[in-house]
């Protein structure tokens, strides 16, 4: 067998394993099989660039950044649902439909999944595009972030039509967020509100990477195109399915109102045992021809109807309130419930957010409180049952001094957050930062979690991450389940992460809003923690995508006396506070101040391999073309629309050998 028929045997069979995993969930090999194989492709992929496949199994992991998102007109209008939210509103609803269409009427149930929406066109059975739904007339373009969902086929299997629009939504299943908000606290940071704020925010990230470390999911439902050869709705699901779509098992289709009502009655209940969050049930004319009849109003179509679960309410005790301090002495006010079963759980805590918050509740202790969950997993409190207030009740009094260390807080014009302003002296403050300094996207110190750094500082053995670097076998022995290999396992971790990256360190240092995309941004801009360092607001500012807000936070750090003796120890323990040889290889400033715009398929380099040599050389890559677009590197099937614009302009469309010309001294 030849490289280049192993590579296509190897892209099928991964396909195959993929979709038996994420969308069947019946694997048919382990986990370590998989990635072998994956390893292996993307070896001899990198070996043969000339076989690039922009749907190979390997481009999962994403790569692929997005400076502005395009946006695209849909082909078909994305409407929105009407809302119904009795069984009166579905009985009105049929009386309507039934004096515009001859003949019975049959429905499909689905469930109304609490997601992001998306439309995905397919062109001779491969993925080409993917649109949020935006306004409902034009999206936003997210294909490269929608591939690294594993259970979106890139390519499909059997007879499909040669070019259609499926549409569904995109989910966080439970486990999933839970998990992520999980490692965010962990590093001190805020958790995500709710699964489906977080799956629409995934699909606006600008590096594809991050995206394919979210455990998101694709359910599709709705097929959108001609000469499909599909007569109903449930068909449509049927089909969808045996081209290899993850569609959900649970839609049905019934013949009467009364049997939707059943359906809408049976998941009211059963959705607490779904992974995932759904607020209702959309009921659809089953036969495509009978919708073609009924058509839309300037909303919705006429032929579905959602049908909303009331959003679930209990009332309880507040037995008192109690504040959190965060990495940043953020304070956040908790109310303290007595426990009450909610949507499947057990509540005993609420987040109060902030002094405002409990003001316009006018929340006080021994009130009887509204919880509720609705669309979201972190229960929320709603209200006061004023009727079964204490007589000698008084209002809440916002603390005025830090619940840990007692420093009177503060609050800065403008904003919600109370502050304690003893980063130096206050207990979660310490834990916390460093608690971040180790977290998975940060140095991720191998043996050392978050409960052994409190432990540590518990202990006196450190108050900063450079005291990490101080530690030996003997100081954390002693420590709470500590053992001789564990302790070894820990000192060796610390020594290990000298070797982490600059950007990741930069975002371990925890600077007030910088974060994990703006940390590798000021790497690649500065290159090393000393020309960051010596930065003025003005200079800070002008580097793309950095703002006041971040750029003045940058400044005030490397100005504060404890932060410029942190960054000179890391400096002095071998840290990596610049970029590496092999990073800087390739750089040049031969495209400085370009704004580069990327067309069409290329023959010798990948488009993201051509986007990396961009920015690489100096160069900013920009999605439409303008006037200030310096030049249009177009590959084969250059769009005609770029083209007659840049032609407009009078931009300059260079082909993919004239450009790398201009790259060769």
């Amino acid at each position: 067998m030849t490289d280049k028929e192993l590579i296509i045997q190897l892209r099928e069979e991964l396909r195959q394993h993929n979709y038996k995993y994420y969308v069947l969930d019946t694997p048919s090999i382990s986990d370590y099989d998989f990635d072998m194989k994956l390893k292996q492709l993307q070896a001899l992929e990198a070996q043969y660039p000339e076989l690039y496949d922009p749907n190979s199994p390997t481009l999962r992991v994403g790569g692929a950044v997005t400076k502005n998102f395009q946006t695209v007109v849909h082909a078909q209008r994305m409407y929105s649902l009407d809302n119904s939210y009795s069984k009166d509103d579905l009985l009105d609803w049929e009386n309507r439909i039934k004096k515009l269409v001859d003949g019975p009427i049959g429905y499909t149930c689905e469930l109304k999944y609490d997601g992001a929406s998306i439309s995905i066109t397919y062109k001779n059975g491969t993925l080409f595009q993917a649109l949020t739904r935006g306004d409902g007339t034009q999206g936003d373009d997210v294909t490269a972030n929608i591939k690294t969902i594993k259970s979106v086929p890139l390519k499909l299997q059997g007879e499909c039509p040669g070019s259609f629009e499926i549409r569904g939504e995109i989910i966080l299943p439970f486990e999933g967020f839970n998990a992520m908000n999980k490692e965010r606290i962990a590093s001190g940071e805020e958790p995500y509100k709710n699964p489906r704020n977080t799956a629409s925010g995934s699909l606006k990230l600008q590096d594809s990477r991050e995206v394919a470390k979210r455990p998101l999911e694709c359910l599709l439902y709705s097929i959108v195109g001609e000469n499909t050869g599909i007569l109903s709705q449930f068909d449509n699901l049927e089909k969808a399915r045996a081209w290899g779509f993850k569609v959900p098992k649970e839609a049905k289709c019934v013949s009467s109102i009364d049997e939707v009502l059943e359906f809408i009655n049976h998941w009211d209940t059963a959705r607490h045992d779904l992974p995932y969050e759904i607020d209702g049930i959309v009921v659809k004319v089953n036969n495509l021809q009978q919708q073609a009849e009924l058509g839309y109003t300037a909303k919705a179509p006429r032929w579905a109807m959602a049908y909303k679960f009331k959003a679930e309410q209990v009332s309880t005790l507040l037995n008192h309130i109690s504040y959190q301090v965060g990495r940043t002495g953020a304070i956040t006010p908790v109310a303290n419930l007595e426990p009450v079963a909610l949507a499947g759980t057990v509540v005993k805590r609420a987040s109060l957010h902030n002094a405002d918050q409990i003001e316009k509740l006018d929340v006080r202790f021994g009130d009887t409180v509204f919880v509720e969950k609705g669309g979201e997993i972190i229960p929320k409190i709603m209200g006061v049952d004023i009727s079964k207030r204490p007589t000698k009740s008084t209002p809440t009094v916002y603390i005025l001094e830090c619940p840990e260390c007692q420093t009177p807080l503060t609050r800065t014009d403008g904003e919600a957050q109370h502050y304690c302003p003893n980063t130096l002296g206050c207990p979660p403050q310490i834990i916390g930062r460093i608690q971040h300094y180790i977290s998975r996207k940060a140095l991720d110190i191998e043996g050392l979690g978050g409960e052994t750094v409190a432990l540590l500082v518990n202990a006196g053995l450190i108050k900063d991450a450079a005291d990490l670097y101080t530690l030996t076998i003997e100081d954390v022995l002693p420590l709470e389940r500590m053992a001789q290999k564990s302790a070894e396992n820990l000192i060796n971790g610390i020594e290990a992460s000298k070797n982490i990256p600059f950007e990741r360190v930069l975002f371990g240092l925890g600077i007030r809003y910088v974060g994990e995309t703006v940390a590798k941004t000021l790497a690649k801009h500065y290159k090393s923690i000393g020309a960051l360092s010596e930065a003025s607001i003005e200079e800070l500012e002008a580097v793309d995508e950095i703002g006041i807000k971040i750029a003045e936070s940058v400044y005030a750090f490397f100005r504060d006396e404890h932060s410029i003796r942190l960054v000179s120890r890391l400096v002095g323990y071998g840290l990596q506070l610049e970029l590496s040889e092999e990073a800087l290889a390739n750089q040049t400033t031969l495209l400085t101040g370009d704004r580069i715009v990327v067309s069409g398929v290329f023959e010798t380099i990948s488009r993201n391999e051509l986007k990396a040599l961009i920015e690489a050389n100096g160069g900013k890559v920009v999605s439409s073309i303008s006037a200030k677009t310096s030049y249009v590197v177009a590959g084969a099937n250059m769009g005609p629309s770029k083209r007659q614009k840049a032609e407009q302009l009078n931009v300059p469309i260079l082909t993919e050998q004239e450009f790398l010309k201009k790259l060769k001294p």
